[in-house]
């Protein structure tokens, strides 16, 4: 009889050897409320055969099971094509994945979905789920899997790939008489698991993101394992959408974007001022750290990128220019346009036609900066920083507000060590990582790690990265990290640490990183060296990594956890002195320059609104205090001070309040979530 192995260690016998079995086995209770069986690791469904002697467990509907979350959406996603092909005759169907918050599925439809088919799509999806219809698998070899979907374009392309990489079988999943998909599973037992799912939006898709094949429709959704984690989900939604920086940047007159410059910002004065905050306060911290700060310039030859390796594999996310253009046709090789269009390494023009490209990251520079002058082992570690412009073609479906533009910059920093000096520095940078998001409102239980390694796209010999790798691993042990592994996402040089801010509505920002770089100073790439102890000379190591990511992010990510009611240090507008009447306006202009000489950013509202009307504005541009001053207070010299949230403070003299107010800058206290 086999056996298998229990979560808790403990051996379970069972006469048959499938995951229904199994569960039954264990409780009959379970085996009802079984989706799944885990087994050494890998999820299947429970009507596949599991080898004697293997680590089992059964996986049961839960919202804080990932694993359970994610075959619901997979399954979620098939019941939604499933009511999408009964309502709409004639849709071929692409392809239809979970994601980390529901599914999606891409489809050729007889017409356009709006999102006024929406609840007859949700209704027909619960017509199936009331009907618990099962899954039901079945397997065939590659050749009969293509003879399967034989005329239908995309689900031939899909069998095609996986044959191409390697796939024994095929299989196919059944819903019902009239619905089956060709798919790698696993999926439910049955419909009846699937009653807490919505239909969310609609937007248009690329065939496998490629913008000069078909477009389809994407239709997402979402689902849960119950009715009260659906419920939570939609409520955090309709909180996000109160909280989305886009709008909030427009009230508080932060930045705009220009429609025919997509993905390119605007600073207007108040978010410049949020912006230089952050900029000088890293500044001010990498510089105590032992930082130089350097400037590279925008443009560089083509000839820099393909020795560093980006030409090849990150030339599509590029931007293209010449040298000079006059007299001569580049229209149909459309170097102004995206990265297919663009010319392949050594294709650039001779002479005064040379290609350049835009930087979209600042490594080459920074490497260029190091090979200036002859570096001893006595220079490392040697830690260089850039606040870099950096532009990135990003598809124009791609960009969102200033979460993901174009244009942006990055708070870069290389640092150069031998091979002995890495666990020193990542344990050194992680340690300022979190000072830093610390100050901002993120402390350390807020912030999680993720071990990112050799991607299929890469650089360098497998000796290489197994020493890349096992390094940062060690690095890892040695600062003390806890970190989930985040296979085949590493850099195309290196493997990476990457960090995830958790915000106050549970959304998970990936922002920092750290990567163990051994390819682009060696001598194949960029040929950067020091000279070591014994005189010869040797290639250092180069750690890669950012704290913020991205300012324009990251300043995204800060407004929307705040709500805009940023901390008094980060705050545009720290106080606002609103006149009750013109008779006021003088002295309030006496408090404001008092404010201003302290070093805080102060303003005046000299507007002829009545006070109840100043108090609005300034609570709708979130302004942290304001102080009211009227003829008491310009008689006893003080201000009655009120916070953004309501709360009254009575009345201060100006040095109470200028001390009061810096004393909470100097602090970096974050403003309750509540308030």
């Amino acid at each position: 009889m086999p056996s298998f192995i229990l979560p808790d260690g403990n051996a379970l016998a069972c006469d048959q050897a499938d995951g229904l079995a199994i569960a039954t086995a264990i409780s009959p209770g379970l085996a009802r409320q079984a989706l799944a069986i885990e087994v050494d690791g890998v999820l299947q469904d429970l009507t596949g055969v599991v080898p004697d002697g293997a680590q089992v467990r059964i996986v049961t509907a839960r919202d804080d099971d990932p694993q359970a979350l994610s075959l619901l959406r997979h399954s979620a996603a098939h019941l939604m094509a499933a009511a999408v092909c009964e309502l709409f005759p004639g849709t071929r169907l692409a392809y239809g994945p979970a994601t980390a918050d529901g599914f999606f599925y891409d489809m050729a439809l007889p017409r356009v979905l709006t999102p006024e088919d929406f609840p007859a799509i949700t209704a027909r999806m619960q017509d199936l789920v009331a009907r618990d219809l099962p899954f039901v698998r079945e397997d065939c070899s590659p050749a009969a899997g293509l003879e399967r979907v034989a005329g239908d374009q995309y689900k031939t392309d899909n069998a095609q790939r996986a044959v191409a990489a390697g796939a024994q079988s095929l299989s196919f999943y059944r819903l019902g008489e009239a619905f089956e998909d060709l798919c790698a599973g696993p999926h439910v037992p049955s419909t009846r698991f699937l009653a807490h799912c919505q239909v969310m939006s609609v937007a248009g898709a690329y065939w496998h993101g490629d913008q000069d094949s078909d477009q389809l429709t994407r239709l997402y959704g979402t689902a849960f394992a119950s009715k009260k984690g659906l419920a939570a989900y939609l409520r955090q939604l309709e909180e996000a959408k109160e909280r989305d920086h886009r709008r909030i940047g427009r009230e508080m007159d932060l930045f705009h974007i220009e429609e025919d410059n997509p993905g390119q910002i605007y600073w207007h004065p108040r978010g410049w001022t949020l912006y230089r905050t952050i900029e000088n306060h890293l500044r001010q911290a990498i510089t105590a750290e032992g930082y130089v700060e350097v400037r590279t310039p925008a443009l560089q030859p083509q000839g820099l990128w393909e020795r560093s390796g980006h030409w090849d594999k990150y030339r599509e996310n590029m931007f293209i220019t010449y040298e000079q253009d006059r007299g001569v046709d580049r229209s149909a090789a459309g170097e102004h346009g995206p990265a297919q269009a663009q010319p392949e390494p050594g294709a650039a023009p001779a002479g005064p036609n040379r290609c350049f490209s835009i930087k979209p990251m600042n490594c080459p520079g920074h490497i260029a900066i190091f090979k200036q002058g002859l570096k001893s082992y006595r220079d490392l570690p040697l830690r260089m920083a850039e606040f870099g412009p950096c532009v990135r073609y990003e598809p124009s479906g791609a960009l969102h507000g200033i979460m993901r533009v174009r244009g942006f910059v990055q708070d870069d920093g290389h640092i150069y060590c031998t091979e002995e000096q890495i666990g020193d520095e990542v344990g050194e940078f992680c340690r300022l990582l979190k000072q830093i998001y610390a100050d901002f409102g993120f402390p350390p239980e807020t912030v999680k790690v993720k071990f990112s390694t050799r991607p299929e796209k890469r650089v360098g010999s497998d000796a290489d990265w197994d020493r890349a790798e096992a390094a940062l691993e060690a690095a890892v042990r040695q600062a003390g990290l806890e970190v989930s592994i985040n296979p085949g996402e590493g850099a195309f040089y290196g493997p990476k640490l990457e960090f995830v801010l958790t915000d106050c509505l549970g959304r998970d920002w990936q922002c920092g990183t750290i990567q163990v770089d051994y390819q682009l100073c060696s001598a194949e790439r960029l040929n950067a060296t020091y000279v070591a102890a014994d005189g010869s000379k040797r290639h250092p190591i180069l750690l890669h990594r950012a704290i913020c990511g991205s300012f324009e992010r990251f300043i995204g990510i800060l407004i929307e956890h705040y709500a805009g009611k940023l901390p008094l240090w980060l705050a545009p507008e720290q106080i606002r002195v609103l006149a009750i009447s013109d008779a006021h306006i003088d002295y309030g202009r006496q408090v404001v320059g008092r404010l201003l000489a302290a070093g805080l950013r102060a303003t005046l509202d000299t507007d002829a609104d009545k006070l109840g009307a100043k108090i609005r504005r300034a609570r709708n541009d979130r302004v942290t205090y304001f102080a009211v001053v009227g003829a008491q207070e310009a008689e006893t010299g003080t201000v009655s001070l009120q916070r953004q949230n309501g709360d009254k403070l009575g009345q201060l003299d100006c040095a109470a309040l200028i001390s009061r107010l810096q004393d909470e800058v100097s602090a970096r206290t974050a403003p309750s979530q509540e308030a």
